[in-house]
């Protein structure tokens, strides 16, 4: 494919460059063959999983062969690792059907295989154990609302239109509820997991064999999730998510009776050798040690059902792959381009967090945060204190969207941004990137850095089936990552940080943010409320 300047050049002095990034990352580009061999070879990245582990070492080789300086590992605590080695489960009667189901993360086996009638028992928090108590002896326990299904009304595969990407350029107003803040902490911060660790007591107290949640999708799809470990204590019983499909059928045939036998055999392993959650970091050195650094980074993390494929392995091969053409092209930043795969991000971010703690800021009275709840806590206590990494870091672009094809970037209501963002994705107008929105997104790497005022952004991705099916199950397989995407994302993420690090301005940071003032009236309550 010949090479095509894509638009009008930024610089004399860039224009070679971006030109070069483009013609390596287009006609010579190797993210998909990484990819094949993360997914296909290493697969489910689970937060200190043996699966993990290799990955790990994996990233740390790739990064020294695309020549990348500084590689090294940055541990935070998170404890035990735990991999699904085998699971089995059936319906034995009425008639024998082999049911689609997987264990629950961080939950124990079953040490050989077990039988025993279900009984529907819906559960969602510990006001409702009552209703249950002395009837589930020796049962496997279900303890999810059944519902009725959810045929899809919508095509669960779609790219944005101009228009879809026109609805994010809005900025929400900021609210703060000091009232609410203060009801939360004097109930006691809850750790997510909580209520699972609990019902696994009841469960065993009341002498139950099992429990099996229904996977939140239609389609057979499963997703394993469960957020136990955060506590530091292990469930006692085995636990399962069902498909939905099966699990209602579970139910139905309950209800009419008799109740539906099943039997469950699972292995699964615990690793306790290293309790640490490992952030990957490279860099390509910059040629002003005094210029800062900027910073690209994804979760390298997955959920244990599928491959994590475009959650989010696809983005971190992508990151990868910027790394390499820009190495390739003999790119001279100016200015530290450094190069982060995340840990534990499907945990509530901590990866991230454990960096902005280390290196960029600290907040008043973190220290007497309940583990496991610190990063809920830290964006709510003041005053914020800077570290000297704090002025250093220049820009972060984060990558978790998919691996749908790059169409802009969400400027996060940073607005002094926009111009100098619009600039750096004008080369690639004609590949689909070119908006820059004022609207923001949640749920990722780079929310403690944005909240800290820095210039810390999210890419705008074509959703595709992310959402629809893929997002944490089984099918998320190295099946469902379009090349050309791939192709497109791994090109414009080198040549945005091959110009935010070379270009003579500096994106504008927010204000180091302060306690805010109350936004929302104070609302009057009788006393027996909540």
């Amino acid at each position: 494919m010949p090479l095509v300047l894509l638009s009008a050049p930024l610089h004399a002095e860039d224009d070679s460059a971006v030109a070069a990034v483009i013609d390596e990352g287009l006609n010579r580009n190797e993210a998909l063959l990484r990819a094949q061999d993360l997914m296909d070879r290493i697969g489910p990245r689970l937060t200190n999983s043996p699966g993990m582990r290799k990955a790990e070492e994996w990233a740390v080789k790739e990064m020294a062969e695309i020549g990348l300086s500084n590689i090294h590992k940055e541990g935070f605590e998170f404890g035990r690792g735990w991999e699904q080695v085998r699971s089995d489960v059936w319906m034995l009667s009425p008639r024998p059907i082999e049911l689609t189901a997987i264990p629950l993360a961080w939950t124990p086996g079953t040490d050989g295989r077990i039988e025993g009638e279900v009984v529907v028992a819906p559960m969602s928090k510990k006001e409702h154990f009552e209703a249950y108590r002395g009837k589930l002896a020796g049962k496997i326990v279900l303890v999810s609302k059944p519902g009725t299904g959810d045929e899809p009304s919508t095509a669960p595969f779609n790219r944005l239109e101009t228009s879809d990407i026109a609805k994010r350029d809005t900025m929400a107003l900021p609210t703060y509820d000091p009232h609410a803040i203060a009801e939360r902490e004097a109930k006691g911060t809850l750790v997510r997991g909580d209520f699972t660790l609990a019902l696994d007591e009841f469960l065993r107290s009341e002498g139950a064999i099992a429990w099996a949640k229904i996977s939140y999708r239609d389609g057979k799809l499963l997703h394993g999730s469960n957020y136990t470990y955060l506590s530091g204590r292990t469930p006692q019983l085995p636990a399962f998510e069902i498909a939905a499909e099966d699990y209602r059928r579970l139910a139905r045939l309950s209800r009419v009776g008799p109740a539906p036998r099943v039997s469950l055999d699972s292995e699964v392993r615990f690793t306790d050798d290293d309790t640490k959650g490992y952030n990957i970091i490279g860099e390509i050195p910059g040629s002003d040690p005094k210029a800062g650094y900027i910073m690209v980074g994804g979760h390298f993390d997955s959920w244990a059902a599928g491959d994590g494929a475009v959650d989010n392995g696809a983005s971190t091969v992508a990151i990868l792959e910027a790394a390499r053409i820009l190495k390739a092209t003999g790119a001279k930043p100016k200015r530290t381009i450094r190069f982060v795969l995340w840990s534990g991000e499907e945990q509530g971010l901590l990866g991230s967090f454990a960096y902005i703690r280390q290196h960029i800021a600290s907040r008043a009275g973190e220290e007497n945060a309940i583990p496991g709840a610190e990063p809920s806590f830290w964006a709510d206590s003041w005053p914020i204190t800077p570290k000297p990494g704090y002025s250093e870091l220049k820009a972060y672009f984060n990558m978790d969207n998919g691996v749908g094809k790059i169409r802009g970037i969400h400027a996060e209501g940073n607005v002094a941004a926009e111009s100098l963002l619009g600039k750096w994705l004008k080369p690639f107008a004609s590949l689909g990137a070119e908006k820059v929105v004022s609207g923001s997104t949640s749920g990722t790497d780079h929310v403690f850095f944005q909240r800290l005022g820095l210039p810390a952004f999210q890419f705008i991705q074509d959703p595709l089936d992310y959402s629809a099916r893929l997002h944490h199950t089984n099918i998320d397989t190295f099946d469902h990552i379009p090349a050309d995407d791939l192709r497109q994302t791994s090109t414009v993420i080198a040549g945005i940080l091959l110009q935010a690090a070379n270009d003579s301005a500096t994106l504008p940071r927010e204000p180091l943010p302060k306690k805010p003032v109350e936004t929302k009236p104070f609302e009057w309550k009788y006393p027996d409320e909540d």
